[in-house]
């Protein structure tokens, strides 16, 4: 995709926790691009109705697109926890009920897995994907996906990040997501591995 000079792209999201990691992995790229919240423009949340991470986050880059005008760039993100069929899934934002709601997510997730805890760890996995449309209809939006393995611990642990940060445990660092800065959880995560292969994507369109 050629891109001009200070390129404008709508963010599709209103998650502040979202946007606030976007911005430093984008500023982190030194993309020619200026980054746009949909929420700045005036644009409200699109209808999650898709049956995939692929294809709500196509759904929330088009919808973007349309009130904008302008390339939009959607992610559609959340925990999968392999024992439980991979929920929350897709629904991970509202998995006790209400949209958003981390606390009572993450103390849902924790009473349903109970029957699963034994002596060995419950394996989980975060998933990003990233949805790129030039326009509205653009008929070949580019794909970029990511996953960040780890496990869930069994009481929250750390007071950093948002969402389910507190119970996803990194094996290889020793701590929660949520106990993790910034900047290391930015060099890791599932957004951060999708938005590296999206930008390869964009540098092979070049």
């Amino acid at each position: 995709m050629n891109q001009t000079t200070a390129q404008r792209w709508v963010l599709a999201s209103n998650n502040q926790g979202k946007v606030a990691e976007f911005q430093a992995l984008f500023d982190a790229a030194a993309l020619d691009v200026q980054i746009i919240t949909q929420g700045s423009l005036g644009i409200g949340d699109a209808i999650e109705d898709g049956a995939s991470f692929i294809e709500n986050a196509i759904i929330k880059a088009r919808h973007a697109a349309d009130a904008s005008g302008l390339p939009a760039i959607a992610d559609d993100s959340g925990l999968c926890v392999p024992v439980l069929g991979n929920a929350p899934g897709i629904y991970s934002a509202r998995y006790a009920g209400t949209h958003g709601d981390d606390a009572a997510n993450n103390a849902k997730l924790l009473s349903d897995l109970l029957p699963f805890r034994g002596d060995e760890p419950i394996e989980a996995f975060f998933v990003c994907v990233l949805a790129l449309v030039r326009h509205a209809t653009d008929p070949m939006p580019l794909i970029a996906i990511g996953k960040w393995h780890g496990q869930v611990l069994t009481a929250p642990c750390g007071e950093h990040g948002f969402g389910y940060d507190p119970l996803f445990f990194v094996p290889s660092l020793g701590k929660s997501a949520a106990e993790l800065e910034k900047r290391a959880k930015n060099a890791i995560s599932h957004r951060a591995k999708a938005l590296q292969s999206l930008l390869a994507q964009l540098q092979a369109d070049a």
